[in-house]
């Protein structure tokens, strides 16, 4: 395996669901401590590190968490209920292996749902709705469970193993929703020297998944003019679908609007003219059914002028899902070339368009 993916290996195969971020950013605080001034916390555990002494206050975020389970109820028979944490679609959880994370160590489960033998004919082209589903852990009875560790509370991820596929390039894992947006901070602060014109701050957000909400309280402690968040985006360019401006290996996504940010125009022209001048190839696309941290960013204090940028990622929000090396190294190309443009003249220019 190429060195450079070792990293991404890491971040993907981290088990970190909304809440429950702890082992990401203890990796991501060690990746980072010394290419920052400083490592500091929000009181919900969003990491940022800031880097640059003086001039405007450029924000770039990526969030930790991933999507996964709550165990909530332990049946008497050893069954597992539970809550999801983030947005599933119901059909790509059947029959599918989870990791519950417990005081004593992993235990693995499997969506268990009634068998389409005992649906009624007319019900089975109908999708099964998630509480209908539990989780099988091979085990008789509650106490059984409870011996394992496993209790209310306990955090679910989907098992699954980060590979590289036929073309080296598409690399296959689970939470790149958003590891590989919290990968590019990561790499941006490696990358960028002390002497910049303004004050960076790479912050790593907990809970995006279920409201923007380290988006929030990270946002009040950083206070930038300038917020941009690096998160997944949708690659159609599969049989049946829309491959226009969502493809993987075309470069990074920048968004039109997503669901809870219209970007500021001047700053989007602007990156936009920072891909053009640096021959970064870059696509615009758009989300109707979801959201970046920019969401809330761009709302704090004064507010901030904002922008979403996507990496392509096919099969999002389920076990697995595909990325492309290329837009990954692009987009923090990208940005980096971005945040070497903004000073303070610049910003002001953005701020005034």
């Amino acid at each position: 395996m190429k060195k450079e993916y070792e990293i991404l290996k890491v971040l993907s195969e981290l088990p970190g669901v909304s809440g429950n971020e702890k082992k990401v950013s203890q990796f991501i605080a060690k990746e980072i401590k010394n290419h920052v001034s400083e490592v500091t916390y929000d009181n919900l555990g969003s990491v940022i590190g800031t880097k640059g002494q003086k001039g405007p206050r450029v924000m770039i975020a990526g969030h930790m968490d991933e999507i996964g389970l709550l165990v909530t109820q332990i049946t008497k028979e050893g069954f597992i209920k539970f809550q999801t944490l983030g947005g599933w679609f119901s059909q790509v959880m059947l029959a599918q292996v989870w990791e519950i994370h417990t005081k004593k160590g992993i235990v693995y489960g499997i969506t268990g749902v009634k068998p389409p033998h005992i649906i009624p004919q007319e019900k089975r082209k109908e999708a099964l709705p998630i509480d209908s589903f539990y989780l099988d852990l091979g085990v008789s009875s509650k106490e059984e469970a409870e011996n394992l560790g496993v209790e209310p509370g306990n955090m679910v991820v989907p098992h699954s193993t980060f590979k590289v596929l036929g073309n080296e390039k598409y690399l296959l894992g689970k939470a790149w929703d958003n590891r590989i947006g919290s990968a590019v901070v990561i790499e941006v602060l490696k990358r960028l020297d002390d002497d910049l014109p303004n004050q960076l701050f790479g912050t790593f957000t907990v809970q995006e998944e279920v409201g923007l909400r380290g988006a929030k309280t990270s946002a009040y402690v950083v206070e930038p003019e300038i917020a941009i968040a690096v998160d997944t985006g949708l690659a159609n360019d599969v049989p049946g679908g829309e491959a226009l401006e969502q493809s993987l290996g075309k470069g990074p996504q920048i968004f039109l609007y997503d669901g809870g940010l219209i970007p500021h125009q001047a700053l989007r022209r602007f990156v936009i003219e920072v891909a053009k001048a640096e021959k970064i190839p870059y696509q615009e696309a758009f989300i109707v059914g979801g959201r970046t941290d920019a969401g809330h960013m761009h709302l704090n204090g004064k507010g901030a002028a904002s922008l979403s940028i996507g990496i392509p990622t096919r099969y999002m929000h389920s076990h697995t899902s595909i990325i492309h090396y290329d837009d990954y190294e692009n987009t923090i190309k990208l940005m980096v070339a971005v945040i070497k443009k903004l000073d303070q003249k610049k910003v002001d220019e953005i701020l005034q368009d």
